[in-house]
């Protein structure tokens, strides 16, 4: 995602910003993210453990048994460290078929390529309205850049900015909440726990281990019935200082920009910051969190707005919940048109999971994570980390002084 500079604005320095290119079945996917202070501790090993993390989980389709999401880091980076330079990551794709092979060689004929062509598209997928948005007669050429393959690069820079939040003590977790229609309480979570997930439960990541048992049952389920299920994640981050965001200007609102950064994950229909779907129905006194004051700060016993109030984080934990609707590719297909006859058909059949939330949550992380990077930068700034945290640690002096003068 490139961040466009406005009319009539002048550069940021302090601004991050990152863009993703390749297909699902093309040779490379590649990412760039510009921004990353100097002096950052960053390993190929460090962005592998959250790419290994993300082909985690039940419900996998056969994709996962073939591609490595082995990592190389190819520029911004030297002898493990950042250079304050644009950082360039790349993962190769094992999977690169013939077919877009067949799409870019020149040699071959139009005959050749007419065959390899698909033609009925996926209803609930990008499909279709590619196809009419650009005119093409070959969904591949859609479906290839719409595939959720993408994420593996949204992964990789989600390390890097976990990373540069973690010189803050800002940690990401997340975890399975709903998986079909079985869903358990997440209101009671122990964030320590949920930074172990992976450990205690890597088929479901779910906290619950009798939901768990449920959640997986229904996946194996639909897996036999050739049918697909969706879910909810829920993202929490811990040790955000009050003030990132702003209430000034609707483009930089912390929960604005977080909801368009999740809401961009394929399969995510929904995104709820705290309890917004519950307080929707229910009166302010139930909803608001009392604000309480001791040991010079200001706290609340409940967190219903998810740590995020008019646009800025208040300092208790930004709590995001995802909402995953069933993966679109079905193996009982639903009925579909023929983009080049229109006669009606059955959508095409391609290699797909079954259901991906229990891999969305670290896609969801990553997600998170870009974003507080990039407000935590435009906030405390810094062409070297050393300036960054010392930055950070007088904006938090500054807070403490303020509250004691007041």
């Amino acid at each position: 995602m490139l961040v466009p500079i406005k009319s009539g604005s002048v550069y940021q320095h302090n601004m991050l910003r990152f863009l993703t290119a390749g297909e699902s079945h093309g040779p490379v996917e590649t990412a760039i993210i510009d921004g990353i202070p100097a002096g950052l501790e960053i390993t190929e090993e460090e962005i592998q453990s959250e790419l290994d993390r993300r082909k985690m989980g039940t419900g996998r389709g056969g994709r996962g048994f073939i591609e490595k999401d082995k990592v190389n880091i190819l520029s911004g980076v030297r002898y493990g460290i950042t250079l304050g330079s644009p950082i360039t990551l790349s993962v190769n794709n094992m999977d690169f078929d013939n077919n877009l092979k067949i799409m870019t060689n020149k040699s071959v004929d139009l005959e050749s390529m007419k065959k390899s062509r698909l033609t009925k598209p996926r209803p609930g997928h990008a499909d279709l309205a590619g196809v009419l948005k650009y005119g093409f007669t070959d969904i591949r050429n859609v479906s290839e850049r719409a595939s959720a393959r993408e994420t593996v690069m949204r992964v990789a820079l989600g390390a890097v900015a976990k990373k540069l939040l973690s010189e803050l003590h800002i940690k990401v977790a997340s975890h399975t909440i709903q998986i079909g229609n079985i869903t358990v309480n997440s209101n009671n979570y122990n964030f320590e726990k949920i930074l172990t997930i992976d450990s205690i439960d890597p088929d479901i990541r779910c906290l619950n281990p009798d939901f768990s048992v449920k959640m997986k049952k229904a996946i194996l389920e639909a897996i036999k019935q050739k049918d697909t299920l969706g879910g909810v994640i829920e993202i929490i981050t811990r040790n955000v200082p009050p003030g990132i965001g702003s209430h000034v200007h609707w483009d930089r609102k912390l929960d604005s920009k977080l909801a368009q950064s999740l809401m961009s994950i394929p399969s995510v229909k929904t995104v709820e910051i705290g309890n917004g779907l519950q307080s929707s129905h229910l009166p302010g006194s139930k909803v608001h969190d009392e604000i309480l004051f001791d040991n010079n700060r200001y706290f609340r016993k409940t967190n219903n707005n998810g740590g995020i109030e008019g646009g800025i984080s208040n300092g208790e934990d930004i709590v995001c919940k995802i909402y995953l609707k069933p993966i679109s590719t079905l193996g009982n297909p639903l009925n579909s048109v023929d983009i080049i006859t229109k006669k009606k058909v059955q959508a095409d059949i391609q290699r797909s999971d079954i259901c991906v939330v229990p891999r969305a949550g670290v896609i969801g992380e990553a997600c998170v994570a870009l974003i507080l990077a990039e407000l935590c930068l435009e906030k405390f700034g810094g062409d070297t980390i050393r300036e960054f945290k010392v930055n950070y640690r007088n904006y938090i002096t500054n807070i403490s002084d303020h509250v004691s003068s007041v």
